[in-house]
């Protein structure tokens, strides 16, 4: 008896898959995420090794996000129609510039300039993404469900982060950028027909029936009264400028310059962040109904940063993969925490609003990225994540102390 009910314990979260729309949601962005994972170490290492400049790396990683002060727009969008529909768009456009970037590889025609052509193109589409999956989690799963939904969308996430820099660093090595853009358009397609195939009821909203300007408004008017929701977006602010940059522009810089690795060495570095990640997100799955998610979310950001000196201070390879797995469960643990607050506190009919703005949030990567980037060309990979590390501790204090709110969400 014992047994049983440690295994029901134990797989309980993931009874939610066998619900088909949030089956098919979860699928479709798992496929998506293994995608954009798979695109983001090839883009890296692709610019790396063309022009030998860590800053235009940074540069590369920015302009995937450039787009993102567009959110609020998308977000109201996310709340006018389908948001099924509208996440299938995105896949099958995300899919037709792979197959762009494919056309352009095999033609031999490839400049530096098609790179960020096409990131700002995949940045304008991915705008849909996040408010239109997001908001299809609390569409699709009950309130009691919801911190299990966000804690295994972000495990699927989690995973991809594994999956994705595997496949991309050793089939980069073995078959070159062709090979892999060949997977990324064919993952992309399916993510579509997925999510094409979701079929749920969303919240009439009145927005529908106004201008998309008013509707913006309306979500910021929502935002500035609610203290947990503008204090959780501060803080996706901070740690997307000080933290996130650590596994995009500076990670293809610490696999080469100072731990002397190759593209499969950058993905092993990858996974291992990744392998973290799927490791908190499930544990924090197998709660039933998460409590203090605003003080998981505070501790979390601050487990992140501080993990960061230490790996800045790495030498070793395999030391370096242990620190990102545990710098992997802090992440995890902050996306979960961070998901759950937003889904809970949310009018239904904001949602996508919402979600827009938490990609908006997104936006201060871009000139992370470039700071970092330019630091790491300048000085040193160290030094950009020292000076992360400091600052995104000391500003998230700050937040922390001006947030009761949030301590007691």
């Amino acid at each position: 008896m014992k047994l049983a009910s440690t295994l029901k314990q134990a797989t309980y979260p993931f009874g939610i898959l066998r619900q088909r729309n949030f089956g098919l949601l979860w699928t479709s962005m798992a496929l998506a995420g293994t995608g954009m994972q798979m695109e983001s170490l090839a883009l890296g290492w692709l610019v790396l090794i063309r022009t030998d400049d860590p800053f235009l790396v940074g540069l590369i990683a920015s302009a995937r996000m450039a787009l993102n002060f567009l959110a609020l727009f998308s977000g109201a969008i996310a709340d006018r129609m389908p948001r099924q529909r509208l996440l299938a768009a995105v896949m099958f456009g995300m899919s037709l510039l792979g197959l762009g970037m494919l056309t352009l590889l095999l033609s031999g025609r490839l400049e530096t300039w098609h790179l960020f052509a096409l990131v700002l193109a995949g940045g304008m589409i991915r705008l849909f993404q996040m408010p239109s999956a997001q908001a299809l989690v609390a569409d699709i799963l009950p309130e009691d469900r919801l911190s299990t939904g966000a804690a295994l969308t972000t495990m699927g996430m989690n995973l991809n982060t594994i999956v994705g820099p595997l496949i991309g660093g050793f089939l980069f090595q073995a078959a070159g950028p062709k090979g892999v853009y060949v997977v990324i358009a064919s993952l992309y397609l399916f993510a579509g027909i997925f999510a094409l195939s979701i079929q749920t009821i969303q919240t009439t909203s009145k927005s529908r029936e106004e201008s998309v300007l008013r509707s913006m408004l309306d979500g910021l008017k929502y935002v500035k009264g609610q203290q947990v929701l503008w204090s959780v977006l501060v803080l996706a602010v901070i740690l997307n400028f000080t933290g996130w940059p650590l596994h995009t522009s500076l990670m293809p810089v610490f696999a080469r310059d100072v731990l002397g690795r190759d593209s499969a060495g950058l993905g092993m570095l990858m996974a291992a962040f990744g392998i973290g990640s799927l490791i908190g997100s499930t544990g924090l799955a197998s709660v039933r109904n998460l409590q203090h998610a605003g003080k998981l979310l505070i501790l979390s950001v601050f487990v992140w940063h501080g993990l960061m000196f230490i790996f800045a201070a790495s030498h070793s390879f395999y030391m370096s993969m242990g620190i990102l797995l545990f710098i992997g469960a802090a992440f995890s643990s902050s996306q979960v925490s961070m998901l759950t607050v937003i889904l809970r506190t949310t009018m239904p009919e904001f949602r996508g609003r919402i979600m827009g703005l938490r990609q908006l949030a997104i936006y201060s990567f871009t000139f992370g990225s470039m700071n970092s980037g330019f630091i790491a060309s300048n000085w040193s990979a160290s030094l950009a994540a020292n000076f992360n590390g400091a600052v995104g501790i000391g500003l998230t204090a700050i937040l922390a102390l001006l947030s009761p709110k949030l301590r007691r969400a």
